[in-house]
Order: C-alpha cells, then sequence, then structure tokens
C-alpha cells in the first residue's frame, strides 16, 4: 500500500488567490490524517476529492490562526455530513477550550465525540500507534508552543516466496502467517527451513516528518533523521536571516541544511513569506546545500 502526501495549502499567514495556508493529508496504510487545518482547509479537501469521513485524526502544530482556523469549520461541516465516528483532535494544550468556547457560543451541535489529546511536553513523545503506524511529535522552536509531526509505517510482513513454498507439501496455507512474521518452518522430520528461503525481503517502510514553523533547531535532526520525505518551513531566503530569527521561522538554507544533516530522501519547503513572487528563488538557494528539494504546488499529490 503506497503512501501519498497531498498539499492542500502551503502559504505562510495570508491566503493569496493561488494558495491556502497550511494544510496536509497524509494517506498512510489506509489511514487518512489531516496535517494543520488553515482558512479554507475544507474547499481545499473537496477540490482534492478527498472523503471526509475518512479523516479520523487531525494533528494541529500550533495555534497561530493560519494553521488552525479552519478547523471549526470542518468539523461543523463533519456534523452536517452526518458523521458518528469519533474524531481524534491532536495540538497543542489550549486547542479543546478554544474549539468548545467557538462551538458553546455558536450553539454547534455535533453528534459524534472530538476527542482530544493536548500536547505540552518539550521532548518527542510517541501520540498515536495502531498495528501499522505511528506518530511521534517533533518539538519546534517557534514564537508559541509548537509541534510538528513524525508519522511512521511499522515494519511490514515479508512476501512468500511461492515457487519455493510449493517445493513442501507440508506448508499449508495456515502457515503463511508466521512465514510473513519472519518465522522459519520446521518440516516433520526436524528439519528447519530458514525464512529467508521461503520468504523475499518487505517493502521498504516510509516515513514522514512534517516540520511546521520553526527556527533553525539542530535538535530535531535525531527525530527525523532518514525520513523519506520531510516537510521544512522555509518562509524566508537567507537574507533576511536576521527577521527570520525575530519572527520565529527559518530560511530555505537552513531548512536545506537540517535535511542534508538529517539524511532525509527528499525536502519539501513552504510556508512562503508573500514578499515572495517567484518561489523559485527557494529551491535555488536550497539545492545548494541539498539538491533534492521540491516546491510544493496547490492540490499536488506526492508519493512517498
Amino acid at each position: 500500500m503506497s503512501t501519498y502526501l497531498t498539499i492542500l495549502g502551503f502559504n505562510s499567514a495570508i491566503p493569496t488567490i493561488n494558495s491556502s495556508p497550511t494544510a496536509q493529508l497524509l494517506e498512510m496504510e489506509e489511514r487518512h490524517f489531516l496535517i494543520d487545518c488553515g482558512e479554507g482547509t475544507q474547499v481545499q479537501l473537496r477540490k482534492a476529492k478527498a472523503k471526509f469521513s475518512r479523516i479520523n485524526h487531525i494533528f494541529i502544530s500550533h495555534l497561530h490562526g493560519d494553521h488552525c482556523f479552519g478547523l471549526p469549520g470542518l468539523i461543523a461541516s463533519f456534523r452536517l455530513l452526518g458523521r458518528e465516528t469519533p474524531l481524534h483532535v491532536y495540538g497543542p494544550k489550549g486547542i479543546k477550550k478554544m474549539l468548545e468556547t467557538i462551538f458553546t457560543i455558536t450553539e454547534t451541535h455535533r453528534g459524534f465525540e472530538v476527542v482530544y489529546h493536548e500536547l505540552d511536553k518539550n521532548y518527542s513523545e510517541k501520540i498515536y500507534e495502531d498495528n501499522k503506524v505511528e506518530v511521534y511529535t517533533i518539538p519546534l522552536d517557534h514564537r508559541i508552543y509548537c509541534n510538528g509531526y513524525l508519522f511512521k509505517e511499522k515494519p511490514k510482513e515479508r512476501h512468500l516466496n511461492m515457487q519455493e513454498i510449493a517445493k513442501y507439501n507440508e506448508i499449508e496455507v495456515c502457515d503463511y502467517h508466521n512465514l510473513k512474521a519472519g518465522k522459519d518452518f520446521v518440516l516433520s522430520d526436524g528439519y528447519v527451513l530458514k525464512n529467508e528461503v521461503l520468504t523475499t525481503a518487505p517493502a521498504p517502510q516510509v516515513s514522514y516528518a512534517f516540520c511546521s514553523d520553526t527556527r533553525y533547531l539542530e535538535s530535531i535532526i535525531p527525530i527525523v533523521e532518514g525520513a523519506t520525505v520531510m516537510y521544512h518551513e522555509s518562509t524566508f531566503l537567507h537574507d533576511l536571516k536576521e527577521m527570520a530569527d525575530y519572527t520565529g521561522h527559518s530560511t530555505a538554507i537552513e531548512a536545506a541544511t537540517i535535511a542534508q544533516k538529517a539524511k532525509v530522501e527528499k525536502l519539501i519547503l513552504g510556508h512562503f513569506s508573500n514578499r515572495y513572487a517567484d518561489l523559485t528563488v527557494f529551491t535555488d538557494e536550497a539545492r545548494n546545500i541539498f539538491p533534492n528539494t521540491y516546491l510544493p504546488k496547490a492540490l499536488d499529490c506526492v508519493k512517498i
């Protein structure tokens, strides 16, 4: 099962005709994770033909409006669409108060439960896990409390080598699960068939690191190390590094440096200041350090 990232929005605070504030939809192992929810996210989800009912987990990096102001409207739409299953919302401490205050004042009634997972740790922690995927926080350095998120596939099952398995009548269909799990097979005479003979290597695990608004922060390198794809904000070019530091943001060079030091496979930049009309200046700067750097495109679907 392939993993896909749909870029719903990648702009900084102010929406433009061609771009919306930060929001992404990650499809990993048939799970649909919404990452940040800036203004207009549900419109972008419609354009992407995403199924609202499949979104059960939403991860908010921080409580600046360009990353969360689309959330109340999206939750209200879930109700209007007849949602009944619980919705899990992960975000900084205070997100429950923010949303519940809006719902109370506007008398927005829900027919489903919103389960809040409020975050306040300054170290990386596992916040989600099932039998195929796990999610960790990436503590960042912004003007307010902020986390990125690391999404990782768990080790996958090995593939059956049916040509080799067919040589042994004792191996039955009921044994396939153990073989996929990496176990050897013992014949009735006691001979051990090694698993690597009966199976082939599984598909490689993939991971996605989402690094939202942050100053240059080398402490995230061990967390995101080796990620298949990393998104890292790059609000400014490096000639405005002082402004980046002051406002709690990064430059294209700094994002590329993190990618290089963490040995990630691919870097996607984002959260660009509206002062830049031509965004190719960001890849021009970043590729000098990390060549495999790309710009996002609205509604672009990236295979991870």
